[in-house]
């Protein structure tokens, strides 16, 4: 028992000690909300990015990917440039959760503002609101057409829908 609780307090100490520091290197894009920085997944505070097989519809109603698009535009926007990450906390899939930015630019507000993701207030607590305020004004990314949340969209995955039938108008927004 003792050496149980020993391991335990060996592995709150080493995760507390992983985010004390910031994650500052070439990023890998993962997805549109996911990097890797020196092999470490980082998932971009606040935000939430469509999935990769996720399918949004354009100004023109056809279907595009608007997960991979959000993810080449970070990874376009990055352009190899060192991204400084400062680390909050770990999730349930063992990333580490932070706020990312390239030369001061807030990673995950430029892609809500961008309308590339969308503020997730349930953790940002309304931190990119008045960046995907004007992402909607403007029309901007998926605010061209529709899109079912990305929080919906996994669901539906999760519940064996495939990525077509996910993506479907029924479910969309706006």
């Amino acid at each position: 028992m003792r050496s149980r609780r020993a391991a335990v307090f060996m592995l709150l100490l080493l995760s507390s000690a992983a985010l004390a520091d910031n994650f500052v290197g070439q990023a890998s894009v993962i997805d549109g909300d996911t990097l890797e920085i020196h092999g470490t997944r980082i998932r971009l505070w606040g935000i939430d990015a469509p999935e990769s097989s996720q399918l949004c519809r354009g100004e023109d109603s056809s279907q595009y990917r608007c997960g991979a698009q959000a993810a080449n535009d970070l990874d376009t926007f990055i352009a190899r440039r060192p991204v400084n990450c400062v680390p909050f906390s770990l999730d349930p899939y063992g990333r580490t959760v932070a706020t990312c930015s390239v030369n001061g630019v807030d990673l995950g507000e430029w892609l809500v503002r961008n309308g590339l993701a969308l503020d997730w207030p349930q953790y940002s607590k309304g931190r990119y609101n008045g960046a995907q305020r004007d992402a909607e004004h403007a029309g901007r990314g998926i605010w061209k057409g529709s899109y079912v949340e990305p929080w919906l969209y996994r669901g539906c995955i999760r519940a064996n829908g495939k990525p077509s039938a996910c993506s479907d108008d029924a479910n969309a927004h706006p």
